[in-house]
């Protein structure tokens, strides 16, 4: 379950990158401004930061947590698995 998490949020990450990159690249050669193409460019930089440290704090949290918040989940499953197999 943590590694399945972890693999989804960073390919999440990775597709943002490419997103936010097509779209700098797509939208730039529209923009005639150089003030507002740096503009585009720290704001794009700033989201990418941001949510890219987002999410490689919270893959550190799952790790130092991962008994707590996984914990009931696997309990559950376990019961579940049991219910059918009666």
């Amino acid at each position: 379950m943590f590694r399945g998490d972890l693999l989804f949020a960073w390919t999440f990450v990775a597709a943002l990158w490419a997103a936010v990159v097509f779209v700098f690249f797509s939208v730039s050669a529209l923009i005639d401004d150089a003030t507002i193409r740096a503009v585009l460019l720290i704001g794009g930089g700033l989201v990418l930061f941001f949510n890219t440290a987002a999410i490689f704090a919270m893959g550190r949290h799952y790790a130092h947590e991962k008994q707590f918040i996984y914990g009931l989940d696997i309990r559950h499953l376990d019961e579940m698995r049991r219910m059918r197999g009666k």
